[in-house]
């Protein structure tokens, strides 16, 4: 069986989460079973090994469950984006348009630097606009997204519509 395959094997559905007529791609099972995590940490390390990448963002708060540990593969730095408010130092922001209102998300205002290669990190691609303001965030401090990477992405969403123009990897896809 390859990675995606025993991947996908882990995913658990969750109906009716976190509201009803959403059917929920479940990634703790992977968390819960040591050798596929290990497994999809050594894939997007071996994936990003040659690529000169200095920063792996993460977007909160199941990038970091992937991001963080790539970064350590790869000796590089992780940088967490979260949801306004919820970091301690000097931040900057970028704000979106979900599909019913807004959000911000925010990174430390020393977290990327001009010319830093950066990857952005999340478990799933769904919509694409919380990725999408992730990259915009990065590049709003002249950092430069290199890809975006997902374990999974949900193709009926279209969410790389909304990357268009950029690189992106998902280890599975629905």
């Amino acid at each position: 069986m390859n990675l995606e395959q025993e991947v996908k094997t882990k995913i658990r559905d969750v109906p009716d989460f976190p509201k009803p007529g959403i059917l929920f791609k479940d990634i703790t099972p992977i968390l819960q079973d040591a050798a596929t995590f290990q497994k999809v940490v050594r894939y997007f390390a071996k994936r990003y090994a040659d690529k000169k990448i200095d920063r792996i963002v993460g977007i909160e708060s199941r990038g970091f469950i992937f991001g963080a540990p790539i970064a350590y593969e790869l000796g590089i730095a992780f940088v967490p984006i979260r949801k306004q408010g919820k970091l301690p130092y000097k931040a900057v922001q970028y704000s979106y348009d979900l599909e019913y209102g807004s959000a911000t998300i925010e990174m430390h205002i020393d977290a990327v630097g001009r010319g830093d290669r950066v990857l952005v990190m999340d478990d799933l691609l769904a919509t694409g606009g919380t990725a999408e303001a992730a990259c915009q965030l990065v590049e709003k401090q002249g950092a430069e997204v290199i890809e975006c990477a997902f374990v999974v992405e949900l193709e009926f969403l279209k969410g790389r519509n909304k990357l268009a123009g950029r690189e992106i990897v998902s280890l599975v896809k629905y």
